[in-house]
């Protein structure tokens, strides 16, 4: 697994120890959805509608998909919700600050803490305010000395995500990444963002000094 996927190529699939992840490339600005499958039932979680659900769609195959969390209300990442929905019943999983972006009605609110099921695998949410009002992250931490971080919008290799120059949306989402994120969790923690390639917080904790000074 590389995490390297591109629209229109294939999707890379990760084995982990409970958890199958298929990362896939879709319009409308190569954004990243995730499916993760549990190995010992094959109930599906999708990590963001984003785009192509043909795609997506065909992905999960005859697996029952048991949820959709948005980690975030901006419209790049609902472009194909409505009709997953439609094709599949699944419930739809999103935080009360962006359920109204959302183009199809949030049937599960999340807030800090909360556990997503998916068969036998257990993520649990972290909310990250900055990005938009009510950014989400899923953690899942079934070794928690190697734990998986599907981080949306809010953090990315190189810097955490954009908060359209506004240093008190800037602020906010470094001091959730720092208090949630960066301090809690180790160095070998991978993140799977919204975007682009994949990287880890042992790769992205020596710039978040730079960060802070740069602003963005």
């Amino acid at each position: 697994y590389t995490g390297a996927v591109e629209v229109g190529g294939t999707a890379d699939v990760r084995e982990l120890p409970g958890l199958r992840i298929t990362k896939v490339a879709t319009n409308p600005f190569n954004n990243n959805c995730y499916l993760l499958r549990c190995t010992a039932t094959g109930d599906t979680l999708l990590v963001d509608a984003a785009g192509d659900a043909p795609v997506l769609l065909a992905l999960l195959g005859d697996d029952p998909l048991v949820g959709i969390v948005e980690t975030h209300g901006h419209w790049d990442h609902v472009q194909a919700l409505v009709e997953v929905v439609e094709a599949t019943g699944a419930p739809v999983l999103a935080t009360e600050g962006d359920a109204a972006d959302l183009p199809v009605a949030p049937t599960r609110l999340l807030s800090d803490g909360d556990v997503v099921t998916v068969g036998q695998a257990h993520l649990t949410a972290i909310t990250i305010v900055g990005h938009t009002p009510g950014s989400i992250a899923l953690l899942y931490a079934a070794d928690p000395a190697e734990p998986h971080l599907f981080s949306g919008d809010s953090l990315f290799p190189g810097g955490p995500g954009n908060t359209e120059d506004d240093p008190l949306r800037f602020g906010t989402l470094m001091d959730d990444l720092d208090r949630k994120v960066f301090g809690p969790l180790p160095d070998a923690t991978w993140v799977y963002p919204g975007h682009g390639a994949d990287t880890t917080l042992g790769a992205e904790r020596p710039s978040l000094g730079e960060w802070r000074e740069r602003g963005w």
